[in-house]
């Protein structure tokens, strides 16, 4: 069947999407392997982008590389979503405090950018502008290291992250944590914005890990 609306100017970034979505809704199932040929088909495009889309999969750990055979669809698991996603509570509030407060235009921006997080109107652009978001955040951590974790890590949960955004509360809160971050930062109180930070990257925790067992409890 095939699918319409690609974006043709971004187009392996919004197959990377479209496939992402597949295998969070179940259509691609968990363990199965990716076929090049049936996805360009039933989406519409050609080969290379699908190639290019299951690279950047591979990148951030939805799929599995095995040499010479192909790419395979990591489970959603409770386990790896306990590892993964509460790793970044740590490392982004330590990227913001080296960071410090940040000039006042870009505390800007971040306000700006965080009106369209709570106007977004799908999951996977409301993910990628809290990603944005986040990012511009701890821009000015001084350590490059930390920040490729952070970018690692973000790429990690993106996956699960879908459940939690297609949820308009979810947004809506998360938008709200977003300002009480903003508003401490331009109050120069760095350390409120250090806890705002971890209390924001915490709230979605419990959301995904709820809908895990349930999609858990469906397949059983």
């Amino acid at each position: 069947m095939q699918h319409a609306g690609i974006d043709r100017q971004n187009i392996s970034d919004e197959l990377a999407d479209r496939i992402r979505e597949m295998i969070v809704d179940g259509i691609i199932p968990d363990d199965s392997r990716i076929n090049e040929v049936h996805l360009a088909r039933d989406l519409g495009v050609s080969r290379t982008p699908v190639r290019e889309a299951i690279a950047r999969l591979i990148r951030e750990g939805t799929l599995t590389s095995v040499p010479r055979v192909g790419a395979f669809v990591k489970p959603l698991s409770i386990d790896d979503f306990q590892q993964v996603y509460l790793i970044r509570r740590l490392l982004d509030p330590e990227a913001l405090r080296l960071s410090g407060i940040p000039p006042k235009p870009q505390i800007d921006r971040l306000e700006r950018l965080n009106k369209r997080i709570d106007a977004g109107t799908t999951p996977q652009e409301t993910i990628a502008l809290d990603d944005e978001w986040h990012l511009l955040l701890v821009s000015g951590c001084p350590n490059q290291l930390l920040l490729d974790l952070i970018r690692d890590f973000i790429g990690r949960t993106r996956r699960y992250e879908i459940a939690l955004m297609r949820e308009r509360e979810n947004v809506t809160r998360a938008a709200h944590e977003h300002d009480r971050i903003i508003r401490a930062l331009r109050n120069g109180d760095l350390g409120a914005a250090v806890d705002g930070l971890r209390r924001n990257l915490e709230s979605g925790f419990q959301p995904i890990l709820d809908w895990l067992l349930t999609r858990e409890g469906a397949k059983g």
